[in-house]
């Protein structure tokens, strides 16, 4: 297992936590100060995960599903639930089980395990196609508006043929392109100053319930049910449209409203958006939706406005929302809260690809976009390839295929100590009730299943766990040293496939005032180090007045009080154990990061780092708080370098991986001599292969990431360098600059370098107080 560690920490089942030995207790488990947690990607694709063509057997009492950890008596062929302990009987159908004739649920190592299902109204029924609504923003420039389009039409040539697509455009008005007859175009025009209820705007489309038919019976070949005869003037498969789309798209030109000097355009997103919600709620119950909005600037005219239309009004910054004085703000939440429950119980996901230098208003739609699932990709520019690429990977099949999935619901079974209080990510709480619900809620709680109208093979949620056991329950002597937690994630797959992915972990329980030791060595500092990023944004947005340095500093304090080496009030005895030694340094890094520090970014880029943050599994989270930096040089192989700024020497090329971005920096001497050209030169092969490494490296990571970072290529001294300093621990600082070497790089910063913070830290730890 400690080999398999390095490439693929999360294994077949996905799952990591902060503690993979669990305290009996809940008076132990506030002890040690970070909460236990999982962070799972319920869709994750391993090659090990074997496929079931038959429905999966539960328990008649909880519902768990027969898996490796149930007691099994082959003679009486009855399995008793881990979780209930609940006898069951097999099946008929299963009476052949004997302990030389298992099935696969019953394998050791199959501790995930996936299900085909067939659809329980008709099993003979082919997979429902999903539907791809377009929601196109025109109130921009021709050029940009070109780049828009273009990414459009070859994202319509990418879809499976049998694909649904429906086009919406807006700038001061809403139009609802019809697609069904090709022969004129046809548009239905809404205001973009007015919210219309969805049944107004199915009525106003001619979609409405007297005129809907639930039967299968379309005008249009080669269309399964889906969606009935009205609709199918506004849907349609993409082999079917793409010509007429293709046209349409061609003759479409930027808003023509006329826009007085010193003003912004009319822009209507919210009505867009709504309305486009409202055609969707036309199509059948269960099937699969994506709104995949492209917009270009503020929304200015009616609901989810988030500024005026006065260009002298600047866009709410973090100031204005700490102050209350973003007057827009709240109400534009609201709407889109309002219209997420709408999303949620179509199961229907809102995609936004948000492209301007200004703010579009992300911060007001994350609650939209997080609890349908969607994705969420922000750029300067539609001509971006942050853009392009990103937009591309969502429509790619094969080993660039995001898997994108729709219509999930997730349900957590536990063992009887262990209650749920919420999960932070993409999903929302489907109010299910029970006796595994904790009291304290955190994130989407107060239940143990949740809906995800969209997910995909990156997906991954954290869940907060709380321990209800006191101390008088374990004292008995005859528990159980294990727990269970099982994890049930239903889905459609980009083919219409229904899956049912099963996966069943357990841990061991410990009396931690015995087991220290087994305590420390179960701690995993990479996930707790995401785990608490998170419960840090998450209190940042939901606790007014929460200063999340300190609590992060506190909680620092007390981990290293409780789990360092030390005696009492003498911070040169301090030490950590290795299982500990790299938190600190997460700690420091989260403390400087775009996820804590806000001045520096807009509302817009905080709430899109944090929707990242909360929904990508826990290596590159990691990476978003600490990123990674690899040096190259003339005399050694590419190797990790310190993330300090020592690192900086004029003859080595650095590697900075933040996530969000991929930085190639070239010391100075590097740069002159590219800039003399030495690398066309036969003689100088090898510093040829030194420039070229960093961007061969540079491509593998963009390659297989979405959003794609932006990649951005500097030199020492040059003005773009402010992407890697921005990163490094400032060692060196004009305050210490008479210690330093002549020569040496400097940050010019106030902020306490790494060695600072853990010389505090240390004092502090070991105070006796």
């Amino acid at each position: 297992m400690s080999e398999m560690a390095s490439p693929d920490p999360e294994g077949i089942d996905g799952v990591r936590m902060t503690w993979n030995v669990w305290p009996r207790t809940k008076v132990e488990a506030s002890k040690c100060v970070v909460p236990i947690a999982a962070s799972i990607s319920p869709i994750r694709s391993h090659p090990d995960i074997p496929t079931l063509p038959y429905a999966p057997l539960q328990c008649k009492t909880c519902s768990a599903v027969l898996n490796p950890f149930c007691r099994v008596d082959f003679t009486a062929l009855i399995w008793i639930c881990p979780f209930c302990f609940q006898r069951n009987n097999f099946p008929r159908h299963y009476s052949a089980v004997s302990e030389t004739n298992v099935p696969a649920e019953l394998y050791p190592q199959y501790t995930t395990i996936q299900y085909s299902l067939a659809n329980p109204s008709n099993p003979e029924a082919s997979p429902q196609p999903h539907v791809y609504l377009f929601v196109l923003d025109t109130c921009m420039i021709e050029e940009e508006l070109g780049f828009a389009k273009s990414a459009m039409k070859r994202a319509i040539g990418l879809l499976p043929e049998n694909a649904m697509v429906g086009f919406v455009s807006f700038g001061t008005q809403v139009q609802v392109h019809e697609l069904g007859f090709s022969e004129m175009s046809k548009v239905y025009v809404f205001r973009g100053s007015k919210e219309l209820p969805k049944d107004q705007v199915l009525e106003q489309l001619g979609l409405g319930v007297a005129r809907r038919r639930t039967g299968p019976g379309l005008p249009k070949g080669g269309q399964s049910g889906i969606i009935d005869s009205g609709i199918s003037r506004f849907l349609l498969p993409a082999s079917e449209c793409e010509y007429t789309l293709d046209s349409m798209l061609d003759e479409l030109v930027s808003d023509e409203w006329p826009v007085p000097p010193g003003s912004r355009p009319l822009r209507c997103t919210g009505v867009a958006l709504s309305i486009a919600a409202g055609l969707l709620g036309a199509c059948q119950p269960g099937t699969g939706a994506r709104i995949i909005a492209l917009v270009g600037g503020p929304c200015t005219e009616g609901p989810g406005t988030i500024v005026s239309t006065d260009l002298s009004d600047p866009v709410r910054s973090h100031k204005d929302l700490d102050k209350d004085a973003a007057s827009y703000f709240k109400k534009a939440v609201q709407f889109y809260e309002d219209l997420s429950k709408q999303l949620v119980s179509q199961g229907h996901v809102l995609d936004l690809f948000a492209s301007a230098l200004d703010q579009v208003g992300v911060a007001e739609m994350k609650v939209a976009i997080e609890k349908t699932g969607g994705l969420v990709v922000q750029a300067e520019s539609f001509g971006h390839s942050v853009f392009k690429d990103s937009f591309k990977r969502i429509f790619e099949d094969g080993d660039q295929s995001l898997g994108l999935s729709f219509n999930g619901t997730l349900e957590i079974n536990c063992s009887k100590d262990i209650k749920i209080q919420g999960i932070i990510g993409p999903c929302t709480s489907l109010e299910k009730k029970g006796p595994g619900v904790a009291n304290t809620v955190i994130g989407q709680g107060n239940t143990t299943a949740w809906k995800m109208c969209g997910l995909d093979k990156t997906t991954c949620l954290t869940v907060f766990f709380d321990i209800s056991s006191s101390e008088k329950s374990d004292t008995s002597g005859n528990l159980n040293p294990q727990l269970y937690i099982q994890i049930l994630a239903r889905y459609q797959s980009h083919e219409g496939q229904t899956w049912l992915r099963v996966t069943t972990i357990t841990r061991r329980w410990i009396d931690s005032a015995v087991g220290s030791e087994e305590l420390v060595q179960g701690f995993d500092q990479e996930t707790a180090a995401v785990v608490m990023a998170r419960l840090t944004s998450y209190k940042m947005e939901m606790e007014e007045g929460f200063d999340p340095t300190r609590w992060l500093d506190r909680n620092l304090i007390r981990l290293c009080s409780k789990f360092g080496d030390y005696r009492k009030d003498d911070p040169s005895s301090f030490t950590l154990n290795p299982c500990f030694s790299l938190f600190p340094q997460f700690m420091f890094n989260l403390r400087r990061s775009q996820f804590v520090q806000v001045f520096n970014n807009s509302p817009d880029e905080t709430a899109y780092f944090r929707m990242l943050l909360n929904r990508e599994n826990i290596t590159n989270s990691a990476v978003m708080i600490q990123p990674s930096l690899i040096s190259y040089s003339f005399n050694s192989l590419p190797s990790p370098a310190l993330l300090d700024v020592s690192s900086i020497a004029a003859d080595r090329i650095l590697l900075l991986d933040s996530y969000f971005s991929v930085v190639i920096f070239h010391g100075m001497t590097i740069a002159q001599w590219r800039n003399m050209g030495y690398q066309n030169e036969p003689e100088h092969q090898a510093f040829a292969q030194l420039l070229q490494a960093p961007h061969d490296d540079a491509l593998v990571i963009i390659r297989d990431r979405f959003p794609v970072p932006r990649l951005v290529v500097c030199d020492q001294h040059g003005s773009q360098a402010r992407f890697l300093l921005a990163k490094l621990n400032p060692s060196a600082t004009y305050s210490n600059a008479h210690e330093m070497a002549a020569g040496t790089e400097m940050i010019f910063t106030d902020d306490v370098s790494l060695q600072v913070f853990f010389e505090h830290l240390q004092r502090l730890a070991v105070q006796s107080s």
